[in-house]
């Protein structure tokens, strides 16, 4: 049993034709309002006048303008691996063609603890 065992990017394209259990439902709006709801949370909302009154002060516009940057890159990685291999299974798909079956088993349940702590951290916020 190798845990570090991957699939040639051709092997999951050719797959991702024959492929059809799941259909897309998401259009591009739907898709860019899902991941601004993810990023922005509550976050923005409670933390910026603490954070501006305690830390930075007008800094804190240059740090959400360099978030901002990140934020696009990451989303432009996003995009090309989703038109590279266009098939369910999001990162941990792209983690598997690129790293391994171990990382990409990794990187899929950290996106489940990611998504499950922030409804933890956004009832908090709003309580």
């Amino acid at each position: 049993m190798n845990l570090l065992r991957r699939k040639s990017v051709t092997d999951l394209q050719t797959e991702a034709l024959t492929d059809h259990s799941l259909k897309r439902a998401l259009g591009a709006l739907n898709l860019t309002m899902l991941g601004i709801g993810a990023i922005i949370g509550t976050g923005i909302f409670v933390l910026t006048g603490t954070v501006a009154a305690q830390n930075s002060g007008p800094a804190v516009v240059l740090s959400f303008v360099l978030a901002g940057v990140a934020s696009i890159f990451a989303a432009l990685c996003y995009s090309e691996f989703a038109s590279l291999v266009p098939m369910a299974g999001s990162a941990y798909t792209y983690g598997y063609a690129t790293l391994g079956e171990l990382f990409a088993w990794i990187i899929g349940w950290d996106l489940v603890l990611e998504y499950a702590l922030g409804a933890v951290t956004v009832a908090i916020g709003w309580s």
